[in-house]
């Protein structure tokens, strides 16, 4: 077990000399590379515990007590940095940190004992401070559950926008995101309901494994300059909008005939800043004119030409020398899953299914 703790630190040292030694280092970077710090010392600090070395040190004696009201925050703020869901005074995210340092100032008295004090206090569980012990399980807790529910609203909230902004989910979707951030649950779900510390920090040390694998290689997904949007409902999103009937009218007129002419659907990776910008108009309004005009999302729109080309596609006698995979990429389908839940949703059939309907069918 010691050994597992020493490869979790060993792992944490490396993906923070990864994260400082990046360039061009985004928002989500800064925030990563604080938070993986800060998980860092906190697992230093438990191996000390784990291995008693921490009486060897008690300067460090209580400095990992506020540290567990700060993963949960720093969580939120990498989602919402990723998601481009930030509040717009970025003041108010100080205020986060209020309940870590309130803790602080509270042990303020506690730091500046004596070594022999602060140990006689560890080794007596705390003696003195009962109360303090039981008010911060509630805070851990509290905090905890709190942060990983609101960055599952952000996420989830995620899924909605990216579907106003890009025709192919695959790279934007922030999956991965959501695995960590049930794992950080996970770990909550032990400090709850086990509290063993030994326990706990095993599912740190995963945790560390899992941001090394997906955190580190992330990309800025909005870096093309797509619009975050925030999830508001369509009539109150449109309600301040200068697109005029008739200018909404003629650019939905241009937006299909634009789709069919150039067969920019086609393209896998379209979203619609592109879109936008070969019709010289502002996403919001691009946008706007799809979900009130066409009743869809911005992926759903796209979805629609794509099946509808693959239909026309694989009812050509040239064509039935080629797989459906094949056939779908021309479509500008990125992936077979995407392809085959779009098909399945809007025909009610598989694309074999439909295939093989489509070849039993007389010429």
């Amino acid at each position: 077990m010691q050994m597992f703790f020493v490869a979790g630190i060993g792992i944490a040292v490396f993906i923070e000399i990864l994260l400082i030694s990046k360039k061009n280092k985004s928002g989500s970077d800064k925030i990563l590379t604080v938070w993986m710090f800060l998980i860092l010392v906190h697992l230093f600090l438990f191996y000390l515990f784990f291995t008693r070395d921490i009486f060897t040190f008690p300067l460090l004696l209580g400095i990992e007590q506020p540290l567990p009201l700060l993963h949960g925050v720093f969580l939120y703020l990498y989602v919402a940095s990723l998601t481009k869901q930030l509040p717009e005074k970025r003041l108010l995210a100080l205020l986060h940190f209020l309940p870590a340092a309130l803790m602080c100032a509270y042990l303020a008295t506690f730091f500046v004992l004596s070594s022999e004090q602060k140990i006689a206090i560890y080794k007596n569980r705390g003696a003195g401070y009962e109360t303090f012990n039981m008010l911060k399980s509630y805070a851990y807790s509290l905090s905890g559950l709190f942060y990983v529910i609101w960055s599952t609203i952000l996420l989830k909230r995620h899924q909605r926008n990216i579907r106003d902004q890009f025709s192919t989910l695959e790279k934007v979707n922030l999956q991965w995101l959501q695995i960590l951030t049930f794992g950080l649950g996970g770990i909550w779900f032990l400090v709850i309901f086990f509290g063993t510390d030994a326990l706990i920090f095993s599912g740190v040390v995963v945790f560390i494994f899992l941001i090394g694998f997906f955190g580190i290689r992330q990309a800025d997904i909005f870096a093309r300059g797509s619009a975050a949007t925030e999830d508001n409902e369509p009539r109150e999103k449109y309600q301040k909008s200068g697109l005029t009937e008739d200018a909404s009218e003629e650019l939905h007129t241009e937006l299909k005939r634009l789709m069919t002419d150039e067969a920019l659907y086609k393209n896998s990776d379209l979203s619609i800043s592109d879109l936008a910008t070969k019709l010289g108009v502002h996403p919001n309004y691009l946008s706007q004119v799809i979900n009130q005009r066409e009743k869809k999302n911005f992926y759903d729109f796209v979805t629609a030409y794509r099946i509808e080309e693959f239909k026309r596609l694989i009812g050509l006698q040239k064509n039935r020398q080629f797989t459906l995979l094949s056939l779908a990429h021309e479509c500008g389908f990125s992936s077979k899953t995407a392809f085959n839940r779009s098909f399945k949703k809007a025909t009610g059939l598989t694309p074999s299914e439909y295939a093989t309907k489509q070849n039993s069918s007389p010429a």
